[in-house]
């Protein structure tokens, strides 16, 4: 996710009461409370999670860099970054993120949360010494530490600039007390860049919406392959595309992105039907779940929240064994993992999903339920804000 792995569908929650009566039922009663988020955008899987943190600690002051303007959620305290051209052009942004987080605000708090995959974390609001700094991490900035992954760090140009960011982001998060990563890959990346631990706290996904599908949704023919995602190149969506071809199935693509005209023009090329569906709304997204014969996912994702959700719905994933589909997908049980990015490696896989038991799948989809990170959040949030 650029925050770890893409959430398509618009997830307009409404935060839990942040006064009154539940405000003293959490891991933090009693003591005030700072959540901080980067910036907070309308469909993102990290944004998701952090509404997810708001109901765990109903009480705590939200805090972002700014908020954009499609993206409805109340009761965020936006920096002095969304009032400047910079709120539109997160790359030129970058390098005064760390300044914005330590001129936050001058309130102080006993325990501030970050939900990191930027600089979040580097946020200072009170002094360590009475201040418990707490940082879920959704991954370290992958344009500043892993320029593979994300094109927008990878130029020679920004190399200099890379080890600067990269300098500060660890001088500026000495203060954090304890780390939460969202997966065992980001767990290693932590370990690696920063010289840290992290406890592995895998995000919430609503594994009940998707299994709890119309009956009119669950008896489909499952006569398609599926890709889910944003459209953008590490993503693989031309690979997909070749997947399909090489196999021989119809494909549907769910989504949006900059790469639409170039896909567009890939599957033209095609020898299968490819069926785009743009921005599908929540409902759209579950019904093409459960209509699909398994999802393709060659994507080196921090954790992927895409797959849980299909595995909820009782359909594979065919994807990389790379990064968080180790840690939600079965291989040979709740779909197939290769580390060929060949179309043609994956043709036998498509021929071996009838071995595959569908409930299988939903079983471990649940391992990540809402309520299970609840839980296991809750006690981590418990136990590293002990002075």
């Amino acid at each position: 996710m650029s925050g770890n792995g893409e959430q398509l569908a618009s997830r307009h929650g409404i935060p839990a009461p942040r006064t009154g009566v539940e405000a003293v039922r959490g891991p933090l009663a009693g003591r005030s409370a700072a959540l901080v988020h980067e910036w907070f955008g309308a469909t993102g899987g990290s944004e998701e999670v952090f509404r997810h943190i708001g109901r765990i600690v109903p009480h705590g002051e939200r805090f972002v860099l700014w908020k954009d303007h499609d993206a409805v959620e109340p009761g965020l305290r936006e920096s002095w970054l969304a009032r400047t051209p910079l709120r539109r052009a997160k790359a030129a942004a970058l390098p005064f993120m760390p300044l914005a987080w330590r001129t936050l605000s001058r309130e102080r708090f006993d325990v501030v949360i970050s939900s990191s995959h930027a600089f979040a974390h580097t946020v200072r609001l009170g002094p360590p010494e009475s201040t418990r700094y707490l940082s879920y991490v959704h991954s370290p900035a992958r344009y500043v530490w892993s320029p593979d992954f994300d094109g927008r760090g990878s130029s020679r140009l920004l190399a200099l600039p890379r080890r600067l960011l990269q300098a500060a982001d660890v001088r500026l998060s000495r203060h954090v007390h304890a780390y939460a990563a969202n997966s065992e890959e980001v767990r290693a990346r932590i370990a690696r860049f920063w010289r840290r631990d992290a406890t592995v706290v895998n995000p919430p996904v609503d594994t009940d919406y998707f299994v709890s599908a119309p009956a009119a949704d669950r008896e489909q023919p499952r006569d398609y392959l599926l890709g889910v995602g944003r459209w953008i190149p590490y993503k693989n969506f031309d690979l997909i595309i070749a997947i399909a071809d090489a196999a021989g199935l119809p494909l549907v693509i769910a989504g949006s992105g900059p790469e639409e005209t170039a896909l567009r023009r890939a599957a033209q090329r095609a020898s299968v039907a490819v069926t785009f569906e743009v921005r599908p709304d929540r409902d759209r997204l579950r019904r093409l779940y459960w209509g699909a014969r398994a999802l393709v996912f060659p994507v080196h994702e921090d954790f992927g929240m895409i797959p849980v959700e299909a595995q909820a719905c009782r359909t594979p994933v065919l994807g990389l064994r790379r990064g968080g589909l180790l840690e939600t997908v079965i291989d040979a049980e709740t779909g197939f993992l290769t580390d060929s990015r060949d179309p043609a490696a994956y043709v036998p896989l498509v021929r071996r999903l009838d071995e595959l038991a569908p409930e299988r799948a939903a079983a471990q989809a649940s391992r990540f339920s809402t309520s299970e990170f609840a839980t296991r959040m809750g006690a981590w949030i418990a136990e590293a804000s002990r002075p």
